[in-house]
Parts: structure tokens; sequence; C-alpha cells
């Protein structure tokens, strides 16, 4: 099952984070979601554990609670959609109208 866990204090780490979900049963993989450019943390990451019945005892348990000084939420990942679904490309463009003489 994976999880997504949101509202993370800016000094969590994935180790951290994993240790929490530990208490719930069996995780595969924990990781804190940072900026590309600076390497801070964005407030938000997932958790992968591979007992769905883990995963939603661990979800009921630290749903809304305290952790590193934040209230966390503690959701089902939703699968991730396509940015630019609609018809929208936002490929930019505004290039130069070149004539040649």
């Amino acid at each position: 099952m994976n999880i997504y866990v949101s509202n993370l204090s800016y000094n969590t780490t994935s180790e951290s984070l994993k240790e929490l979900f530990a208490g719930s049963g069996e995780v595969t993989s924990a990781n804190v979601i940072t900026d590309k450019i600076t390497g801070d943390s964005r407030g938000f990451g997932f958790v992968e554990m591979p007992d769905n019945e883990e995963g939603q005892k661990a979800i009921d348990h630290l749903n809304e609670t305290e952790f590193e000084g934040k209230t966390i939420v503690v959701n089902v990942a939703r699968p991730r959609t396509d940015r630019n679904s609609g018809g929208q490309n936002n490929r930019g463009g505004g290039g130069f109208n070149r004539r040649r003489y």
C-alpha cells in the first residue's frame, strides 16, 4: 500500500518517517519529498507498506497525530495524474517570427 503523508515538519527525514510507520508493520520504503534545487523538504512524503491491512492500520493510527511538532495527515496515496490533461500542453512558444528578405 502506498501512503501519502502531508504536513510534515521541514526537519523530518525519510529515516524518521520510516521509523514512525514501522510501529504499525513492515515498511518497504519511506521518502520525504525534497525541492530539486535547494534540497529542502517540501513538507510531504510517501511510505510504502507491503501489507494492505498493516497500511490501513498505520493510516487509522497515525492520521491527525502529532509528529515532530506538527499534526500530520495520513491517507492512501492516489495515483499520479497527468498534469497536462484537459488539452493544455503549456509548451510555451512565443518565438520569433523571422522573415527572410
